[in-house]
This record gives C-alpha cells, structure tokens and sequence, in this order.
C-alpha cells in the first residue's frame, strides 16, 4: 500500500495489513448474504461490504454498512461464499461475535444485528451501547 491512500483490492490481493478474519468475529446469516450479493452486484465499483460503528444514535454507538471498492491498512476479513465483508480493527472491537440478519418483511425488515456485546439498545435496533 502507498501512504494512506485506498487500494483496489481483490480477493487474491491484499494490502499489507488487511488480516483474515472469520465468523468469530462477524457472521451472516444465509439470508444477509443473499441480500447483500444482490445488493453489490448493483454497485458497479464496489467489492467489500464495509461494516463499522460509530459514534451517534440514541444509545451512543450506531452501526454503519457500506459498499467499497478497497480494503485498507488494519482492515479484517471475512468472506462469505461471494461476499468479502470488511471491518475496520476498531469496529472490530465491539463487534466480535455479532450476527447480522436480513428479513424482507413488511414490518421491521431489513438488515438487523445481533451483538452480544451490546449492554443496551434503541427500539430501532440502529444503536448500541456497551
């Protein structure tokens, strides 16, 4: 990797400093992973699902998913079949041993996670504190 700039990743090639992770730290349940795919596919510059926290929502830490293109420095990973999901090592933190799930229903579907570490959460499910 060149200073701090994002590289172009692929599954074969990572920069220096990505690690191999598995479900211990993250898992999908077979119906995430199908939305997801699906998902990536419509994002045509994208090869990682980014899964993170950060600061903010009700309860004081919110979870945050993106699509990216690149792997960085310090970055974990965790694949799924087709799917290369990717955490930052200080996510990585608060999120060990989370599932994420995917429900298409009506009423409060949508991605939903699962954290054991979590010591309280907002009705919504969207933040988190520990």
């Amino acid at each position: 990797m060149v200073g701090n700039q994002e590289m172009e990743t692929t599954r074969t090639e990572l920069p220096d400093g990505v690690r191999i992770g598995d479900k211990r730290l993250i898992e999908l349940t077979d119906s995430a992973v199908s939305k997801a795919e699906s998902l990536v596919q419509k994002e045509p510059d994208s090869s990682f699902l980014r899964v993170g926290i950060s600061g903010g929502g009700c309860n004081g830490l919110s979870y945050k998913m993106k699509f990216t293109t690149a792997a960085r420095k310090g970055d974990i990973l965790v694949n799924f079949g087709n799917l290369s999901v990717i955490v930052d090592s200080k996510s990585a933190l608060y999120l060990k041993g989370t599932q994420l799930d995917y429900s298409n229903a009506l009423i409060s579907g949508g991605f939903k996670f699962s954290n054991p570490n979590a010591t309280s959460s907002c009705s919504c499910g969207e933040s988190f504190s520990v």
